[in-house]
């Protein structure tokens, strides 16, 4: 598989900066119960990397002594690691938001049968990933019989309240199905509304829109197809310098599976390290840890960049919670 990274390093994007730290993005690791063709991670039923228990209670440790408003947890599928439920358990404690970013599949997995029960009862926000409200365009990007298994799965979410009661919220995530930008995020919800309610009887709180990043899976796509250089040029077309403000990476801390830190989900793919100081101007290949965030100030550090930072902020722009204009 051939990789984008090398061609992302030199870049225009303009400098960032964070702002400080309110949400804990924490990858749990790679494995998963399906192979996404959008995926960035690429995650997969045979993955191995998983985040460990010490790691697990580093992460709460940071919890307790930061103090952020919200743990947002990733993967892979996320609940396939063993050490999700204490992991969930002890941040609601706190009384810190977790979302759970949740494929539906895996809520119907064989010895996942009471996740869903565990995840109502701990009161986890689910940002769940549906593609599209067709059955054709679901299965092309993310299996056969995942439209299927996904439509079951969100009517037992809504039997179990969620998207119903405003304690327990379901958002649904849209990734484009090529190398294009999504639709207005508005727009589209209101199409997903009505045809899932309709077709299903589905309901849900908000979609969000997510453009696809040129890496991992979907960048070497773009590179075997000969599709780079235009998709590039297309988000390039469509930089919005008001998007600037609203990124996620200004507040937002990624930790892979091994307890390493980075400005975003993407540059944690790529190996693009947070910086250590305030006093650093370029990318280094030595990564910071977890611990680093019980003591310093990440207010004003600069945020390492490249190309793919234009995906962030073309058109409507986009980020984990969706559109930003």
């Amino acid at each position: 598989m051939q990789d984008t990274r090398s061609l992302l390093l030199d870049t225009d994007f303009p400098p960032l900066q964070r702002t400080g730290f309110v949400t804990l993005q924490a990858n749990l690791g790679y494995l998963c119960n399906q192979s996404c063709s959008h995926c960035h991670v690429n995650a997969g039923p045979t993955r191995t990397e998983l985040m460990d228990g010490d790691t697990v209670e580093l992460v709460l440790k940071v919890l307790r002594t930061r103090r952020p408003t919200t743990l947002d947890l990733t993967g892979g599928a996320p609940e396939m690691n063993p050490h999700f439920r204490y992991l969930v358990t002890e941040a609601t404690k706190l009384g810190i938001e977790v979302i759970d970013r949740c494929n539906l599949t895996i809520l119907l997995e064989p010895g996942y049968e009471d996740l869903l029960s565990f995840l109502a009862q701990q009161g986890v926000t689910i940002v769940a990933s549906l593609p599209c409200y067709t059955e054709e365009n679901v299965d092309q990007q993310r299996g056969k019989g995942v439209f299927h298994h996904s439509i079951e799965a969100l009517q037992q979410l809504n039997s179990k309240g969620y998207g119903r009661d405003p304690r327990l919220p379901l958002n649904l995530v849209y990734n484009p199905g090529g190398p294009f930008l999504p639709p207005a995020q508005q727009l589209l919800e209101k199409d997903y509304k009505q045809r899932l309610l309709e077709d299903f009887g589905i309901h849900f709180n908000h979609l969000y829109t997510i453009t696809n990043m040129p890496i991992s899976r979907f960048g070497a796509t773009l590179l075997a197809k000969g599709g780079y250089q235009t998709y590039m040029q297309l988000l390039k077309d469509n930089f919005q310098s008001a998007n600037l403000d609203g990124l996620m990476c200004r507040d937002t801390v990624s930790v892979d599976w091994q307890g390493y830190l980075y400005d975003c989900d993407f540059n944690q793919m790529l190996a693009f390290p947070m910086l250590a100081t305030n006093h650093d101007v370029i990318a280094s290949d030595k990564p910071r840890h977890l611990r680093e965030l019980l003591r310093g100030n990440l207010a004003d550090r600069p945020i390492v960049i490249g190309e793919h930072c234009y995906g962030c902020t073309a058109g409507q722009g986009s980020s984990c919670g969706g559109a930003l204009a």
